[in-house]
């Protein structure tokens, strides 16, 4: 398998050189907090069916199963999937769909170490949202928790879920829901005030649906109560970055501070030539998140 995040040459020998100079001179050698390393992936769009367009459902487990056996060499902290986990044939079946969810996850669950999910809108298509929750794990978290935050290295990290309702009702799509109507309920919205207002330190945010105005044509992919979500992230005063999936395309834009990033799906294209996750290594002053194929390199 290609190493594409293997130390380069130039890194190697400088910090060898730091390192031997300390000790010939006998300078104390100076504590560095470890930075927070994760896994990174989206819009894998699993399912046991024919490609549609640039859509090679099949393709995904296989692409799947090298994201978990990279980030495993690179022993990274965690790994998440923001959403659009599995998906369905063109004939809903409900059985058929968990099904792809249970092989899906077996693969992501060969991560040795914590993963989390992100809800995307097809992961709520033929099954319900609480049928996805009882067949993945979410790594010390409730299983009946779509929205929730835990701590690693001194970060803090939350998972929001838009498959809402503005009134606050489930999304399933199997019963007519829209997918141009992601919602943040206030409900959510009381919680993650709350959230953040009682974790204070570096925060990094997670959700499928975009959070900054994003539109193609006609079509709505950002989550309605956006800029009130933006407005509760910036009076924080310490969130770092957002990071989103459902859009398939890579977009980074930065509002009042925070950076805002989509990744591209993993679903896309043929081949493990085009896979694309990305491991995020998160400073306290700076953020990279270094892509895999086709997914690009951006530096914060």
């Amino acid at each position: 398998m290609e190493k594409k995040f293997a130390i380069d040459r130039r890194t190697f020998i400088t910090t060898t050189a730091l390192g031997s100079m300390a000790a010939v001179s006998g300078m104390p050698s100076i504590p560095r907090k470890q930075p927070l390393r994760f896994g990174l992936v989206t819009d894998s769009h699993y399912a046991d069916r024919e490609p549609n367009n640039t859509r090679y459902y099949r393709q995904s487990l296989e692409k799947m199963a090298e994201f978990s056996e990279v980030m495993n060499e690179e022993q990274v902290d965690f790994v998440i999937h923001m959403g659009d986990f599995k998906d369905e044939d063109p004939q809903q079946k409900e059985a058929d769909t968990l099904r792809y969810l249970k092989e899906m996850e077996a693969v992501y669950g060969k991560f040795d170490g914590a993963r989390y999910h992100c809800l995307g809108n097809h992961d709520v298509d033929s099954i319900t949202k609480q049928q996805f929750l009882d067949h993945v794990e979410n790594t010390g978290i409730a299983k009946d928790k779509s929205y929730y935050s835990f701590d690693v290295k001194g970060w803090h990290i939350i998972v929001l879920d838009a498959n809402y309702h503005a009134d606050g009702q489930d999304q399933f799509y199997k019963e007519g829901a829209d997918w141009q109507d992601p919602n943040i309920p206030e409900k959510e919205m009381a919680w993650l005030a709350n959230d953040l207002k009682t974790h204070t330190g570096p925060t990094l945010v997670f959700c499928h649906h975009p959070l900054f105005d994003f539109q193609r044509g006609t079509a709505n992919y950002k989550v309605h109560q956006y800029k009130t979500v933006q407005g509760l992230l910036e009076t924080h005063g310490n969130v770092k970055a957002v990071f989103q999936g459902h859009v398939h395309e890579e977009r980074q834009e930065t509002i009042n501070g925070i950076h805002y990033l989509t990744q591209l799906a993993m679903v896309d294209y043929s081949g493990m030539e085009n896979n694309s996750f990305s491991i995020v290594t998160a400073h306290d002053h700076k953020i990279e998140v270094l892509g895999y194929k086709r997914v690009g390199t951006v530096k914060l």
